[in-house]
């Protein structure tokens, strides 16, 4: 049986997706499987260097009472994206950082598993 961290993980994401239903099967056909997911409507996503993501997150695990929200990280890109609630007002400012909202798509693996470079 599917763990329950994995199982809201996967619930979360998919129901970004146009057919949430058909998204879990696409993450089910194996360790490389994908789905290009729309940004905007649950969550929006920060896009960030790798040195900036792994501090970010070692900062936000020093949280004594909250977890670090999802992740994505780009073994090949050296880049992590933090899945964020969507804010289309909201101005990211910096040296390589890119801010995915509304009207854009991401690759998404299933998650808790690596497909490709993406984790």
């Amino acid at each position: 049986m599917m763990n329950m961290p994995r199982r809201r993980a996967e619930e979360w994401l998919s129901a970004a997706a146009p057919d949430p239903a058909a998204c879990r099967r696409q993450w089910a056909h194996g360790e490389n499987a994908v789905a290009l997911l729309p940004a905007g409507r649950f969550w929006d996503v920060l896009n960030v260097p790798e040195r900036l993501g792994v501090k970010a997150l070692d900062e936000l695990r020093r949280l004594p009472e909250q977890e670090p929200g999802p992740t994505l990280g780009d073994f090949v890109g050296h880049r992590v994206s933090f899945f964020l609630p969507p804010d289309p007002h909201t101005l990211w400012v910096g040296t390589d950082i890119h801010y995915i909202g509304h009207g854009t798509w991401i690759t998404v693996p299933a998650p808790y598993r690596t497909s490709g470079s993406l984790r």
